[in-house]
């Protein structure tokens, strides 16, 4: 049984494609299963081998590709997006994140960034190069205040900030109705709630708003084994999550 991670490259540089293949071939549980130069191959080659992660450059034949990641989660949400690239504007940031990007990162990181980022997106977590964890930030506490999200941010009840918290550290539905003890039915209309509340579309732009609010660091929301996987203390401190509860509650 093949239990290794499926990964298709999308990157038109002959070269840099060698590098990245290179490098991920010596993950054991990382499989390179496609590789593609630009965006209308990369859609059809996803479709064909569905693998579990893209890692695409959004300048793929000289073409913003932001459309070639909304064309992919669109068609199969599961599949997981990691952009590497050049671009560091707040632009293209934001753009990727919208249309559904689960992480992205710089042509600049080394390679054991890569290797975090990668590892940090296949578990499910939303993963921002600390390069530009700032412009993040920055974009998202100006664009929320000047459309009003600041204030829609106090509809946002304690219960809905604490699952926040839990999306943006990387906690799925589950684990976090576990830790709560709440359903997952209820944990699902949390985060619906937020959504609408935010005007904010997928987990990867809820956690940029935590980020954003000062509920997780630009670290936390990605590192790998965190103080919260061992004892919970990280984010007992920040004052917005309780110990674990011992009973279930729906509320």
């Amino acid at each position: 049984m093949n239990d290794k991670y499926r990964l298709v490259i999308v990157e038109d540089q002959m070269l840099l494609r060698a590098g990245l293949r290179a490098l991920l071939m010596q993950e054991p549980d990382i499989e390179i299963v496609g590789e593609a130069q630009a965006g209308p191959d990369a859609a059809h080659l996803i479709a064909t081998m569905m693998p579990d992660l893209v890692l695409m450059d959004l300048t793929v034949s000289g073409l913003i590709g932001i459309g070639t990641v909304a064309q992919i989660k669109h068609d199969n949400p599961g599949i997981r997006i990691l952009i590497l690239t050049l671009l560091r504007g707040e632009e293209y940031i934001q753009r990727s994140l919208r249309a559904g990007a689960d992480g992205y990162i710089l042509k600049d990181a080394t390679s054991e960034e890569l290797r975090v980022a990668i590892r940090s997106v296949l578990q499910g977590k939303t993963y921002l190069s600390p390069d530009i964890s700032s412009t993040v930030i920055h974009g998202y506490l100006g664009s929320r205040k000047s459309s009003g999200i600041t204030s829609s941010w106090e509809t946002v009840t304690h219960r809905e900030r604490q699952v926040l918290k839990l999306i943006a550290e990387g906690r799925p539905n589950k684990s976090i109705a576990g830790y709560l003890c709440l359903s997952v039915k209820t944990v699902e209309k949390h985060r619906s709630n937020l959504m609408k509340k935010l005007d904010l579309h997928n987990a990867s732009m809820l956690t940029a708003f935590a980020i954003a609010k000062g509920l997780v660091s630009s670290q936390s929301s990605h590192l790998e084994n965190t103080a919260f996987e061992a004892s919970g203390a990280s984010i007992h401190g920040a004052g917005v999550l309780p110990a674990p509860a011992r009973a279930a509650s729906s509320i």
